[in-house]
């Protein structure tokens, strides 16, 4: 399982706490960008992040939780992400926007609130690189996993053996040292508070690693 680090929750000396991140063993830095639109908090300030990223080592996983996500994705090109991920309930044209995303060689991810059906997303699944199951709902940190998306977990493991697909199944919201065993059949979870609120980085990601 890869895990994915939030830096959501970091407000204060982010360059030498992203310094220390990036020399921790998590695989990616995940970039939750919110437009105070879709969500009710604003994040994102591309000129901080250009700053903020310019010797960072760690792949980047971004999160738009946008409602003009074709705009969105043009702006963050230039912190070069390997991942990113819009959501599904706001965007009209989905085929748009995972052909301009694989344009631009970006791997592309849907992601869906826990209310939202999986089934909104199985029309796609042949055509996209990640599925982000959240669950929490999307926009603010530090809420209580809802257990009732491990069923979407479930499906998507099935449906991808099923069907001979190749996404990954990305899971955020939630999880820390007690939660963790509950997505064990994700490929990478999403970790934000459980790590950063925390002076020890590693020492955080060990206690994760081995509650699974």
């Amino acid at each position: 399982m890869m895990l994915a680090t939030s830096i959501l929750g970091i407000k204060e000396n982010r360059k030498e706490k992203l310094e220390l991140l990036n020399a921790t063993t998590t695989n990616y830095i995940h970039l939750d960008i919110m437009d105070g639109k879709y969500v009710a908090n604003r994040v994102g300030d591309i000129d901080e992040l250009k700053e903020l990223f310019v010797d960072n080592k760690k792949p980047i996983d971004i999160h738009f939780m946008v409602l003009d996500i074709e705009s969105y994705v043009n702006e963050y090109l230039v912190l070069n992400p390997i991942f990113m991920t819009f959501h599904i309930e706001v965007c009209k044209d989905p085929k748009h926007i995972i052909a301009l995303l694989k344009e631009k060689n970006i791997k592309v991810g849907i992601a869906l609130n826990p209310d939202t059906s999986i089934d909104t997303i199985v029309p796609y699944l042949k055509d996209i690189d990640l599925v982000l199951v959240m669950s929490v709902e999307a926009g603010k940190g530090g809420q209580t996993f809802q257990e009732k998306v491990v069923s979407k977990i479930e499906f998507l493991k099935e449906y991808r053996t099923n069907h001979y697909l190749h996404y990954q199944i990305e899971v955020d919201g939630g999880i820390n040292d007690m939660t963790i065993h509950e997505v064990r059949d994700a490929d990478m979870i999403v970790v934000g508070s459980f790590i950063t609120n925390y002076e020890d980085y590693q020492e955080q990601i060990n206690k994760l690693k081995q509650s699974i």
